[in-house]
């Protein structure tokens, strides 16, 4: 057994800050989406596509809808929950290499999607377990991802052509970085620690340690 995975794992980070903005090898992206294009699916429907963004408008574009956002849900804080959520920064948007958008068909593969039929959500978790592989590539090769959730899908669709009824799940910032750090920034930041496995384990019912 080796120990690279779940030390990849471990070292994982929503990356912020700590973009260099170089140039990434084509061979290396290409990587990372097979990986990302490798993972498991519902009834093998493969439900993702990958929107690869480099231009320099359209990211400073969804910037500019990110800091709108943003404003919008630092005005439901506190003073002391807005101070730490000031820390938290979006500039990756702009400072990485490029933008990934991982999006969800819910018609790939249908009209039966085998293993969906009663759990309507199957194929958007799909497209999630795409999202952690490329992740986890990204990892691997000494990059940074950061996903931002600022966003409102209807906005996405439009500002990159996403046909209606596919969803853009994740908007991912990729590129070489600085370091990643050794504790994730909402806990560096101070929003919130991480909660220990022991009290996310049950054993055969809920509540049953």
């Amino acid at each position: 057994m080796s120990n690279d995975l779940y030390e990849i794992i471990h070292r994982r980070r929503d990356v912020r800050g700590e973009f260099t903005g170089e140039p990434l090898p084509e061979a290396t992206l290409d990587r990372i989406l097979a990986a990302a294009h490798a993972a498991p699916s519902v009834g093998l429907s493969q439900p993702w596509d990958f929107v690869v963004i480099r231009s320099r408008p359209v990211r400073e574009a969804f910037h500019a809808h990110v800091r709108r956002e943003r404003e919008v849900f630092a005005a439901t804080l506190d003073g002391e929950a807005a101070g730490r959520f000031a820390r938290i920064r979006i500039d990756g948007v702009l400072e990485s290499t490029l933008s990934i958008v991982v999006t969800y068909d819910a018609e790939r593969g249908g009209p039966a999607v085998l293993g969906r039929h009663a759990i309507a959500d199957a194929g958007l978790y799909s497209s999630c377990l795409a999202i952690q592989n490329l992740w986890l590539a990204a990892t691997a090769e000494r990059l940074g991802v950061g996903w931002v959730s600022f966003y409102r899908e209807e906005f996405v669709r439009e500002l990159l052509g996403i046909p209606a009824g596919i969803r853009p799940v994740a908007w991912l910032c990729l590129g070489p970085v600085t370091r990643l750090h050794d504790v994730p920034d909402l806990e560096r930041h101070g929003w919130r620690t991480r909660r220990p496995l022991s009290l996310a384990r049950h054993t055969d019912r809920w509540g049953a340690q």
